[in-house]
């Protein structure tokens, strides 16, 4: 997946931020605070349309989403709550920088718009959606993560799309804000649908196993 190829990229990076910071030990839970902090910085610059600020501050933020989990192991500080609080403000994180998109095309300037601004409302409910399906479908799978647009591909979209608008430019080739926000609700649909289809192929094959499991135990065959 390509968000696996940007995670290889920036190993060695984010490694050596680590081995830094573990020094200092650390609490990964505040590393992940702070993270949701600096996200919904992003969200606020969003909303007053310094887009390409806000862009900056995703990728430190970001940085910060990696290294909680990687502190964490290094350090033995592991904990179910801590994956747990990681992932739930993952949600949140996503859910406030969508909200400063919504809040930057719903007021009143000039780049008001209805569409983007209902658009942004489609992408947040399609990546909520996303998240839901795949934990929803592990509690009766071993494993659910098929789908192109997961939240990596999404928050690197995200910054490039942000880092491509030049302040104050409404032109499609200074602007590629609103090209972002027609992709990252195309893809994030596209996932979901992605999910759902192979959520039901795959219990349809479990609960046909288990009908031919039933139908042999009650009519076992006999030596001929």
């Amino acid at each position: 997946m390509f968000g696996a190829y940007i995670g290889e990229a920036c190993a060695r990076v984010i490694n050596g931020i680590v081995r830094a910071i573990v020094r200092f030990n650390p609490d990964p839970n505040f590393l992940t605070v702070i993270g949701l902090c600096i996200n919904i910085f992003a969200a606020c610059l969003y909303g007053f349309g310094e887009f390409f600020y806000a862009g900056l501050v995703m990728i430190c933020a970001n940085i910060f989403d990696m290294l909680d989990g990687r502190v964490a192991r290094l350090t033995g500080r592991v904990t179910k709550f801590g994956a747990f609080l990681d992932s739930s403000l993952d949600r949140l994180s996503d859910m406030v920088v969508f909200l400063g998109i919504i809040i930057f095309y719903a007021r009143d300037t000039q780049y008001h718009s209805t569409l983007y601004a209902s658009l942004t409302g489609a992408a947040l409910i399609g990546s909520v959606m996303i998240s839901y399906t795949s934990a929803r479908a592990e509690s009766i799978l071993p494993k659910m993560d098929v789908g192109f647009f997961r939240r990596p591909e999404r928050v690197v979209l995200l910054i490039i799309g942000s880092l491509t608008v030049w302040p104050n430019s409404t032109h499609w080739a200074l602007n590629k804000m609103p090209a972002t926000i027609w992709l990252m609700t195309v893809m994030s649909y596209w996932t979901f649908g992605q999910r759902l289809y192979d959520t039901w192929r795959l219990t349809r094959e479990i609960e046909a196993k288990d009908v031919n499991e039933l139908s042999t135990a009650k009519h076992p065959k006999t030596a001929s």
